[in-house]
């Protein structure tokens, strides 16, 4: 870039802008994939959205390509592009409970933990992740699912209103009378139009659930899905639970006996009545498959649950996944799954399948950009490893584990769950019907898809 242009850009923000020759490059350019090492030509750190519309101008007048970054946690790292502009959404944290009329407005920068740790002063809770180091905006626009989706739908079904900023530099705020098909769009259609800013969520009650863990030897996964996959969809909708294929971590509240062993489990969540042992009632069914060889249960603060998974898979780690979408989970999919637990590459490695049915079904097809409100499972399969000279055995099990069982899903994919499997094609099968509308909305507020670093969604002709 132009050394005059981007002393000029400096000037124009009120954050920082971080360029190679500073100390802090690194870690500004650094995101929670190790795997991806890029190197963008400036990264603007926002504070608000002056610096936003400044940072968009900039890259529109220099022909300079943009990503935006919320919280970091794109697997494919569409936060970062060689040689291009950053803009770094990450100064903007903020939550402003109302709870009164239980809505919550977060800042574009904010992670989940910022959002659980403002809601939970006041019984209430997002359906959003199920780790609290997620950006807010990512999951968001993305769809987002986690712990809470049977009981509340997906993030987007309790979104609101967003404020964003297109790419011609102007700023709308869209709600269900304003701007309607933008907001059509954010719901799961990713960051195809534009930078948005804030987001407004409703609240629902959550404060202390039951939580548990639950595992089995990895060998009997075949036996544990046939059972999983009859019990959870018919189960109430205050209990969850996503099924993995996992090692069972060295830690806490794991036996010392068990650490690194291969295991098929269950983490569930609970946000019904826990007096009298409920919990342990409800889930007392976890002998029906088999006996278990771990079961721990115990009432915990929800943010509390959203924090479990931060410290056993920090920032920095090598990573590569793929996703898909189920309907059922065959018996020829269980095989699958017990073949490639057992051959687990690395002690992080795992796979997992999140419930998506529940309040999530409740929604049609149409009326958000999420087109898989059929679906029951929203599966992603993670090569994780500390060590980079494993990256290409992470990512080769991930492939071939995803090749075997890919014939067995529905055929499109979470659109965070993509990774760089996110070609055109794959894109198109996210997003089903809503392919045509989607590019409509793009064409009336991105005509030119100046967004285009992202699960790219072009706009109609």
């Amino acid at each position: 870039m132009d050394a005059t242009a981007l002393d000029n850009l400096r000037e124009a923000l009120r954050g920082p802008l971080v360029t190679p020759q500073d100390a802090e490059y690194d870690e500004a350019r650094s995101i929670y994939n190790a795997m991806i090492d890029r190197r963008p030509a400036a990264i603007a750190r926002c504070t608000g959205t002056a610096d936003v519309r400044t940072a968009i101008a900039f890259a529109r007048q220099t022909g300079v390509e943009l990503a935006v970054r919320g919280g970091g946690h794109s697997g494919p790292g569409l936060c970062l592009v060689d040689g291009g502009l950053t803009l770094d959404l990450s100064p903007m944290r903020w939550v402003r409970v109302d709870p009164l009329n239980r809505t919550a407005q977060v800042g574009g920068g904010s992670v989940l933990g910022d959002l659980d740790h403002e809601t939970h002063s006041f019984g209430l809770a997002v359906p959003a992740g199920i780790m609290s180091t997620t950006g807010v905006g990512g999951l968001t626009l993305g769809g987002g699912h986690g712990h809470l989706t049977r009981k509340y739908g997906l993030t987007i079904d309790s979104l609101v209103a967003a404020d964003v900023v297109l790419a011609d530099g102007s700023v709308v705020t869209t709600t269900e009378k304003e701007h309607p098909d933008l907001l059509w769009a954010l719901r799961g259609g990713g960051g195809n139009f534009g930078v948005v800013t804030s987001f407004t969520f409703r609240l629902h009650p959550v404060h202390t659930v039951g939580v548990a863990a639950t595992v089995w030897p990895v060998e009997q996964t075949q036996e544990v899905l046939r059972w999983y996959r009859e019990f959870l969809p018919s189960a109430p909708e205050d209990l969850t639970g996503f099924f993995a294929v996992m090692a069972v971590p060295p830690a806490p509240p794991f036996p010392e006996p068990l650490h690194g062993r291969k295991v098929c489990a269950v983490i569930w969540c609970y946000t019904g009545d826990l007096e009298g042992g409920r919990l342990d009632d409800v889930l007392s069914v976890v002998n029906d498959p088999a006996p278990p060889a771990f079961h721990f249960a115990t009432p915990m603060p929800y943010p509390m649950l959203q924090t479990m998974f931060d410290d056993l898979i920090p920032k920095g780690l090598q990573w590569y996944w793929r996703g898909d979408f189920f309907d059922e989970i065959t018996d020829e999919a269980a095989a699958v799954h017990e073949r490639f637990g057992r051959g687990l590459p690395t002690g992080l490695s795992t796979m997992h399948l999140y419930p998506v049915d529940g309040a999530v079904h409740d929604v049609a097809p149409g009326e958000t950009a999420w087109a898989y409100r059929d679906a029951t499972w929203s599966g992603v399969i993670a090569g994780i490893d500390p060590d980079p000279a494993n990256a290409g055995l992470i990512r080769q099990w991930c492939v071939d584990y995803w090749s075997a069982l890919h014939p067995h899903s529905m055929g499109g994919a979470y659109v965070n769950f993509l990774g760089e499997s996110g070609d055109a094609d794959s894109v198109r099968a996210t997003y089903r019907d809503n392919y045509a509308r989607l590019a409509a909305v793009k064409h009336a507020y991105d005509p030119d898809n100046f967004f285009h670093a992202n699960q790219n969604i072009p706009p109609a002709a």
